[in-house]
């Protein structure tokens, strides 16, 4: 592909994304395009897609600085914006981007060249603290509660590229054997500070048609969500239960804790995302997890069943998912005050319903990808008001025997980032059940 049809492509997908008023998800836009475009070369893929992301990324600014120039923000309007505001590009390289081929988009007209003209050379003070983070202006109340004066560093952060994280099977092998597989494969590759079955690659690499993978040995997971996953502390014979266990991954990583002995059970009130579970616990060797669907009824056969018996429940909860913008840019400006309302009021309900599943002595895990203490703290804090037969188990208690290194964490739930602990933004709470009269035991230990 010529430079200039894959300016042109950048903006169909954009527009792709953008289709109907909405924001579509980018990574399966983006695999739906190249898919059907079986010509573009994968340095024209990768070109095309690191635009498309680094427009939707900036999306704020670029829109800002459009704005002050009197254009309505368009796909086109972004690429050409971010040619000059992000790439530094000088207008005339610019111009025989558009209108030169036959793939080409349309040539710039006079008051475009002129906008490219001036965005150029624009100055950069005095522009607002939520458009050099990119981030929704109704956000920066709730992100200030978490960072203070860390907001424009922690912002900055998310602007960059999410690593490439890989889980280690210990069903199938060690980190060991799978940092030596990937030095066969020449993947520069490093075992994790804070995940001792973590493995991060120095470069993007595609795995998944790769026999690491294919064997089971690893899984691509985020080294935050892998501790989300140890801190659960699932051991050997227990009863645990994933309440939001969405396409299994988690799940996966308890079963290998577990060493496939006690039982998994992975919920979900989505059949779709349930059904790709036993594909990936085949590949894993997992053997132990069920999958059910729940229902809303308050009689769910399911819930009924399990009242009081689990030793573990992980509710790893809907949310804003901020903690993974780097890696879903398109997330921040799909999100509304409503749908963080609506989640909250989710997140509440769902902690309500998987309480009634742990055992006395046992354990109710709670964990977002989320940065905002309204999906954190605010929801442990309010949980605990209305269960006093909870209490909060501090992280640090925990960290020793499940994860590796120094905790990060300096109060009693764990709070992970970006720019401190080069993972996903992730929240993690750990409440234990009191014994009950006719059980004076302290339940599992760790």
């Amino acid at each position: 592909m010529t430079p200039a049809a894959r300016i042109a492509a950048a903006i169909e997908l954009l527009e792709a994304i953008e289709a109907e008023g909405g924001m579509r998800a980018a990574d399966r836009c983006v695999q739906g395009y190249f898919r059907a475009r079986r010509y573009a070369g994968s340095k024209d893929r990768n070109d095309i897609t690191e635009r498309v992301y680094a427009v939707l990324r900036r999306r704020a600014e670029l829109d800002w600085w459009l704005a002050r120039h009197d254009v309505k923000p368009s796909a086109r309007h972004r690429v050409a914006a971010a040619l000059a505001r992000l790439e530094h590009r000088p207008v005339a390289e610019i111009i025989p981007l558009f209108g030169e081929g036959a793939h080409a988009a349309a040539a710039l007209d006079a008051s475009e060249t002129a906008m490219i003209d001036a965005l150029a050379s624009a100055d950069p003070a005095n522009v607002p603290a939520w458009v050099q983070g990119n981030y929704p202006p109704w956000l920066e109340g709730e992100l200030k509660r978490r960072f203070g004066d860390d907001l424009a560093s922690e912002m900055a952060a998310l602007l960059e590229r999410a690593p490439v994280d890989l889980r280690v099977n210990l069903l199938k092998g060690t980190r060991e054997q799978a940092l030596e597989a990937l030095k066969v494969l020449r993947l520069e590759a490093a075992p994790t500070p804070l995940s001792p079955l973590g493995i991060r690659l120095g470069e993007r690499a595609k795995i998944d048609d790769k026999a690491i993978h294919q064997s089971g040995l690893v899984e691509p997971q985020d080294e935050g969500s892998q501790l989300v996953a140890l801190l659960t502390a699932a051991e050997p014979k227990m009863q645990v239960v994933d309440f939001c266990a969405g396409a299994g991954g988690k799940a996966l990583a308890l079963a290998a804790a577990m060493r496939n002995r006690g039982q998994i059970y992975a919920c979900d009130s989505e059949a779709s995302r349930l059904a790709r579970i036993n594909p990936r616990a085949q590949r894993a060797g997992a053997r132990n997890i069920q999958t059910h669907r729940l229902t809303d009824a308050a009689d769910d056969p399911f819930l009924a069943a399990m009242a009081g018996k689990a030793d573990r429940v992980l509710v790893d909860a809907p949310c804003t998912g901020i903690g993974a913008w780097r890696r879903n840019p398109e997330a921040r400006w799909r999100l509304t005050p409503e749908r963080l309302t609506e989640l909250t009021a989710l997140q509440d309900s769902l902690l309500d319903r998987a309480a009634g599943l742990v055992k006395p002595g046992g354990r109710l895990i709670y964990a977002t990808c989320s940065l905002l203490p309204s999906e954190g703290e605010d929801r442990i804090e309010a949980f605990l008001a209305r269960h006093a037969d909870f209490r909060a188990l501090p992280v640090g208690e925990i960290w020793p025997s499940a994860a590796s290194g120094t905790c990060p964490a300096t109060g009693p739930w764990l709070a992970l980032t970006p720019r401190r602990n080069s993972t996903d933004g992730f929240f993690v709470a750990i409440l234990e059940r009191s014994p009950g009269r006719d059980d004076p035991g302290h339940g599992p230990t760790v």
